[in-house]
């Protein structure tokens, strides 16, 4: 079990670093891009992006970042690593609380409900349901971005709490 803790804790680290990465990456550059388009572009590209995601690559990142951080936690907490495992366990249930669920709940249901509509013809429609779509989809990616850099902050914590004496 001894051996377990360290090659668990990078996975977990990479794991919650791959996902935040993706939520990042639409923060500051996918919705500014879709954003700057022509409206009619922009509804077809997100549904397209949206249709893609669900994916064996982005799954691990995705749905098994908790898993891997929460059984990271107990790998810790076996050893008696308190602090990491508390940080582990932390960091699995606020990833959970503030992205998983968030998405799932949330920017989900939008998504779908964008899948619904035929993309407008008319210029004025479009940009209409585009603005309706993308401001309030931002603000919970926002979100769950912010929860998922908390979470690799509270793992890389976690990390660096392993080399201490009262880890």
């Amino acid at each position: 079990m001894t051996r377990l803790l360290v090659p668990m804790s990078m996975l977990s680290l990479l794991s919650i670093g791959a996902i935040f990465g993706f939520f990042y990456a639409w923060v500051c550059s996918t919705m500014w891009g879709l954003d700057a388009a022509d409206p009619r572009v922009s509804i077809a590209a997100m549904k397209a992006m949206n249709a893609s995601v669900r994916n064996a690559v982005f799954f691990p990142a995705f749905f098994l970042t908790p898993i891997i951080l929460a059984t990271t936690a107990g790998i810790a907490a076996l050893q008696r690593k308190k602090r990491a495992a508390a940080l582990f366990a932390a960091s699995a249930a606020l990833y959970v609380a503030g992205a998983l669920l968030v998405t799932a709940t949330i920017n989900v249901p939008m998504n779908e409900a964008l899948a619904e509509i035929a993309v407008p013809t008319d210029f004025g429609a479009a940009q209409r349901v585009w603005q309706d779509y993308s401001a309030p989809w931002q603000f919970w990616n926002t979100l769950r971005t912010v929860v998922s850099g908390v979470c690799l902050l509270l793992t890389g914590l976690a990390i660096q709490s392993l080399s201490t004496r009262t880890a």
